[in-house]
Formats: structure tokens, sequence, C-alpha cells
């Protein structure tokens, strides 16, 4: 089999977040037709259970403990240098010696980056195909990040947004071809790097519908017969964060005024303090990790996303599609998905159009299903049909000239001596 170096800021495994679900899917992919080198962090120590799991796919590994105090100095570091501190968060020297011995041996035909902060270990090889998966425009999301904060930590976030994008420009021109998770992400890179259109390349997520099937028995978590909304997602991730917050700030006292029995559940792993706080408001139930989010969104009248900082695609929206749900989300959460015919809910992040949209579906006798929207998700977003997409980028010829773009990234480069 012909051989591959993956490249992955965090272990594919388990996929329970957003960027694992999709480096565990393509992972699993390449795994089938090549010899995968696969170089990754674990940021977790509950991750290293996992290990063995993800070794099965590859031929060989270099997994390393990315130890978040030392990877916060080496952040802290690039301030002072011209470079974004999503680079410097994940330079590693046995990392890249790791690297550079297995392109040294020749026989690797492609390395595949996944996530930014992992793209200047993919520039030591010329000769190999280079394919970089960005997921996301990272640098479109410091800079909202930066529009939500003031002082030094705002005056922070923009001026990585703008070496980070700065980045993400000269390492697409360093590659033969560079990934996004929508086509609306892809366009809106294009527009940065119009010389480079031709290259840039959209290709979604998919959803389990296997896993995420309604049809499945999921005892109800919640007990009683009260109407209830959820939000499921990682809540030590900011932009799930905030979008819980402003939900129970603005949209869900308007709810409870009118509909006093109904029930907000938050549930996802690791609630920052400020989520937390909001289990002291009438109605609202923050859960913490749970064993399987599934009974949740199964047994809720309706899912809500209200994400008001996101690019890409948001997985929990397709899950909850996925599972015939009607769905409540901001444009920005439901940003880079396709239409749904009769889909039902609404997209909007007006607070009273949310909030009278919610108690719609929270007078229902019993939770609403709607098989139709499922059978739209089978269709529009397989895995096997979105990875085969990847396929035609593996098998394409390199760019033939990457001088001009060599000598572009070779600032980067001389961090990673």
């Amino acid at each position: 089999m012909r051989e591959l170096l993956f490249l992955c800021h965090r272990l594919p495994y388990p996929p329970n977040k957003g960027d694992k679900i999709r480096s565990y899917h393509l992972l699993r992919h390449l795994a089938e037709n090549y010899r995968v080198h696969l170089g990754t962090f674990v940021d977790e120590p509950e991750d290293w259970q996992h290990v063995a799991a993800v070794e099965k796919l590859c031929a060989g590994s270099c997994i390393r403990p990315l130890k978040p105090l030392a990877a916060r100095l080496r952040a802290l570091i690039a301030l002072a240098r011209a470079e974004p501190f999503t680079v410097a968060y994940y330079r590693d020297r046995s990392m890249q010696r790791w690297v550079d011995g297995v392109l040294s041996a020749g026989t690797v035909e492609t390395v595949v980056a996944f996530s930014s902060g992992m793209a200047p270990y993919l520039l030591r090889g010329r000769g190999p195909r280079r394919i970089m998966d960005f997921v996301d425009v990272d640098s479109d999301k410091w800079r909202q990040y930066a529009q939500t904060r003031g002082g030094i930590a705002g005056m922070i976030y923009r001026r990585e947004a703008g070496y980070l994008a700065d980045f993400e420009q000269r390492i697409a021109a360093a590659c033969d071809a560079s990934v996004f998770v929508s086509g609306h992400e892809a366009e809106f890179f294009r527009q940065r790097v119009p010389g480079l259109s031709a290259r840039i390349h959209g290709i979604p997520n998919g959803v389990d519908t296997e896993y995420w099937d309604p049809a499945l028995d999921y005892p109800n978590p919640y007990g009683t017969a009260a109407p209830v909304l959820v939000f499921v997602g990682a809540m030590d991730y900011w932009a799930n964060a905030e979008g819980a917050q402003w939900f129970a700030r603005t949209v869900w006292p308007r709810i409870h005024r009118e509909l006093p029995a109904a029930h907000f559940y938050i549930v996802g792993a690791n609630p920052s303090r400020p989520v937390r706080a909001l289990a002291a408001v009438e109605g609202i139930v923050v859960t913490g990790r749970v064993a399987d989010v599934r009974p949740y969104v199964r047994h809720a009248h309706a899912v809500v996303a209200p994400l008001r900082i996101a690019r890409g695609i948001q997985n929990k929206v397709l899950e909850a599609l996925a599972m015939g749900k009607a769905l409540l989300a901001t444009p920005q959460a439901y940003e880079g998905i396709e239409e749904f015919a009769e889909r039902p809910g609404c997209i909007s992040d007006a607070p009273e159009i949310l909030a009278g949209e919610a108690l719609r579906w929270l007078r229902e006798t019993r939770p609403a299903a709607f098989p139709a929207v499922r059978q739209q998700v089978l269709s529009r977003y397989n895995w096997r049909r979105m990875l085969a997409r990847f396929d035609s980028l593996l098998e394409a010829a390199p760019v033939a000239d990457r001088s001009a773009a060599e000598s572009g990234a070779a600032r980067t480069r001389e961090a990673y001596p």
C-alpha cells in the first residue's frame, strides 16, 4: 500500500467533539487505502486510554503529550515574535524529529495536515503532495472573539487574527490543495487568496446516521412530562459557553414567563464557571458530562443552537436534524448547511422570534419527530460520500512550481529548527 503522513493537532478519538469527529472519520477513510503514519497530540489525560484504538488504524505513529502550561508559555513567547500563537502552541521538537525521519525515508507520497496548528510540520518535505485541511478559517474566528472582548484580551485576539490570516494564506500557497468544512467557508477563503481559487475546496462533514438514529431505544433522561429545550456541546468551548449564556439571558426569560413549567437543559462536558452559574436560574439545568447525549436530544421538544461566534459547519446542528428534531438556531450556527425542505423550527438571532418559536414546540403534548428531515440528512451528509471527495485530491498531481510559496513560508519554517 502507498504511504501517507497524517498530522493532527489532537488525538482523533473518541469522536465526541467537532474537530475530533471530522479527524477520526478522515483518518479511518485514509487508512482504507494507505499505510498511514500519524503524528498527533493528547491534550486531555483521559484520552490516553484511546491511543491503542487509534494505533490500530496506523502503520506508525508519534503521539505526544500536549502539556497545557508549557503550550500556553510557548504561546505567550510568540507574542514577542512575528508569529501566531496558534503555531507556537503546537511546537514540539520530538514531533518535528519524527516527521523529519518519516519523510527522509522517501516513501511517503502525501502529507495531510489537519488544523492550522499542524501546518508548519507539513512544510518540511519538498517532494510529497501536500493537502491542508484547515477545517475553518480560524483567523476569522479570532476576529469574532476580538469583537466580544475589550482591553488587553481584545488586542491580543486582534493580533492573532491578523498574524494567523497571513499564516493561513502562506500555507495555502505552499500546498497543493486546501480544504475547508463547507462550500461557504471555502468561498470565504477564496476571497482572501483569489490567485489560489482552484486549489481551495469545500468538503463538508457527514453524520453517523446509524449512531444518531431516533428509532433506537433511548430512556427519557428528563424523568418528567415537562417540556424541554436542550443545547448540547462541549461547554468549555468559548463559543458554546457564550451562546448558552446569551440564550439564558435574552431568550429564556421570555419563554419562562409564558411557560413556567418548561426547562432549558445545557448538556455537555466541562461547563465553565459562568455556565455552571446558569443553574441558579429557574428552569435551567446544567448537567455537565453525560454518558450519552442522544437521549437528551431524542426526548427534547426542540434543540437549540444559539451560537453567535461560529465558522464552518456545526456538527450539533446536523446531529439534531439526523434525529429529526425541531431546530432553533442562530444564522451563525446554521451557516454552511444546505437548506432543508420543510425544516421545523427557525433560524434567527432575534430573541423574540426564537422565544416565540420555542413556545410553539414546547406547547406540543409530546416531542414531535420529522423523519423527512432525517432522510434529507441521510442523502446529503453521508460520510463516505463526503470523504470520497478527498480521494480526488489525493490522486491529483502536485502543483508544478511552489518556489514562491516556499520562500513566502520561510519565516514559519525558521521557527522549527
